[in-house]
């Protein structure tokens, strides 16, 4: 298979198996369930199987007595992360923005380069840009989840208006790359071919992690975000319908 984009990679057979573990619309999947689905996007049986035995080996997913297949606990926060990115909490219904930003200082000193390492990946999780070392900010338009490990070394503060807000989120965020990449996404997931379409959504949804959700008017014309967020969307509910068609549950 040619992919259509550099933005599509081809998909490994764990990573299909937890986007679809990650968009079912149940708890747990049997080992049928995942064969089934995995089979239109082509993936074997067999191959299936022994991606399956692995996983749970290796601690990603939880196989119960009754041969079910649930996602571990690490791999249920990265569902809630995802359901986050597409559903962004923001401040007002209608979107409006009143330019301030927020603003988060690392205070704490003295901590372990792993430390540092992950409390950045926390910061870019909440969409959050990096302004000078040890400064995070972005536009206050969002309502975060301030997690515990940011509370405990971070100081935040509510950020007055900036002088061209536009400029500074231009420098702060690719926006034109970010851009690119989701017109190729949506441009896959348009197409007939279930390989293709089943790759793109399972791209789109890490790609969603990085938008920065920024208000409209720091935006370049035709921002794809809410259209990639919607296209990702449907297609999870057509991977739900489509497994459901195969391996239908008992009432």
């Amino acid at each position: 298979m040619v992919l259509a984009s550099p933005a599509l990679k081809p998909v490994s057979t764990r990573s299909a198996l937890l986007t679809l573990l990650l968009g079912a619309d149940v708890t747990s999947l049997s080992s049928r369930e995942l064969a089934a689905a995995a089979s239109v996007v082509g993936f074997a049986e067999p191959t299936v199987r022994v991606a399956l035995s692995r996983m749970a080996s290796a601690g990603d997913v939880i196989r119960s007595d009754d041969g079910q297949y649930q996602l571990s606990e690490r791999l249920l926060e990265r569902q809630r992360r995802q359901e986050r990115a597409t559903h962004p909490a923001r401040r007002t219904t209608d979107g409006t923005w009143d330019g301030a930003w927020d603003v988060v200082v690392v205070t704490t000193m003295g901590r372990t380069a792993a430390d540092r390492a992950d409390l950045r990946a926390i910061l870019a999780e909440l969409r959050l840009a990096e302004l000078r070392e040890g400064v995070w900010t972005r536009p206050a338009n969002l309502e975060p989840e301030w997690p515990d490990p940011v509370a405990e070394v971070c100081e935040r503060f509510a950020g007055a208006e900036v002088a061209d807000p536009q400029a500074l989120a231009g420098r702060m965020w690719d926006l034109d790359t970010w851009s690119a990449t989701a017109r190729a996404l949506l441009d896959a997931t348009a197409t007939d071919d279930p390989v293709l379409r089943f790759t793109a959504c399972a791209t789109s949804g890490r790609h969603l992690l990085t938008d920065p959700v920024l208000p409209a008017e720091l935006l370049p014309a035709d921002w794809p975000g809410e259209e990639l967020r919607a296209s990702h969307l449907a297609y999870k509910q057509w991977v739900i319908d489509m497994r459901r068609s195969l391996t239908p549950r008992d009432a």
